[in-house]
């Protein structure tokens, strides 16, 4: 069952829906623990107090915040909790915003947003269908994790989804990156280059993608544990340096190849 990870209430003028935030996804990988390599056991690690020099157990700890001079100021949960804005507990809808301005690289963490009661759900999808007639999405606050959160909400199919965002100063900024002066581009060239986003344009399928690296590591680790050895993967050779518009048109011919080849074998599999 989904874990709720923040319950509050949703705010629009005068208008406020309760709901709860469950994160809609998460990363996915292959854990390693650190073993001893003389024994195969797994370690463990240590807190360690260097003025006491001894060991210490996490019940001992407490956070604190380094000010001047080295020195610690300790810090409470009591005091988190009691500087704690209203956007702990209430989202208060700050303005609406054209879902097109919104660049992906400000999109953090995902979550499923879900009207709390029945009593909510006529507010809820009121906005929902209000937001995606108009191609529009709700920008509020939210406190999280000790963090306060600047964040999205946008339709996503029948209902809402919410997503943190990176506020500006967290955006890194690359000196180069889109630095086009003195690049000219051909007519012929484009042209090429739009026929082969055409010829490998599709509807996006999430379900398509799998983690190849994951699969195989997964795979790796079962033949191990059976005592089986691992054949080296042939290194993949770098593609042979070619002036642009022999590259373009190589990589055109080789993408219709292979559609055709995908055709053919569907008409065999029918047949």
């Amino acid at each position: 069952m989904a874990q709720t990870v923040w319950k509050g209430h949703l705010t629009f003028g005068l208008v406020s829906v309760p709901i709860r935030l469950y994160a809609a996804a998460r990363s996915e990988t292959v854990s390693f623990n650190q073993l001893h390599k003389i024994c195969g056991t797994r370690v463990k690690q240590k807190l360690f107090c260097p003025s006491c020099e001894k060991s210490v157990e996490r019940s001992e700890l407490v956070k604190g915040a380094e000010v001047e001079g080295g020195r610690f100021v300790l810090v409470e949960e009591s005091d988190l909790q009691a500087i704690q804005p209203e956007s702990g507990t209430s989202m208060e809808v700050l303005e609406f915003v054209k879902l097109e301005e919104v660049d992906p690289v400000y999109f953090d963490t995902s979550y499923y947003m879900v009207a709390e009661n029945k009593a909510g759900e006529k507010p809820y999808f009121l906005l929902q269908k209000s937001l995606k007639e108009m191609n529009h999405a709700a920008i509020a606050r939210l406190s999280k994790a000790n963090k306060e959160h600047i964040v999205i909400v946008r339709p996503s199919g029948k209902g809402l989804m919410l997503h943190t965002l990176f506020y500006q100063d967290e955006v890194r900024q690359v000196s180069d990156y889109g630095q086009d002066e003195g690049v000219q581009l051909s007519d012929k060239e484009l042209e090429l280059g739009k026929l082969f986003v055409s010829s490998l344009a599709a509807a996006f399928d999430a379900s398509k993608y799998h983690d190849r690296y994951r699969e195989n590591v997964t795979s790796m680790i079962a033949a191990k544990a059976q005592g089986q050895t691992i054949a080296a993967a042939a290194p993949v050779a770098p593609p042979p340096s070619m002036d642009l518009m022999a590259a373009l048109k190589a990589s055109l011919e080789r993408t219709q190849q292979q559609s055709t080849a995908v055709v053919d074998a569907s008409v065999t599999a029918q047949g």
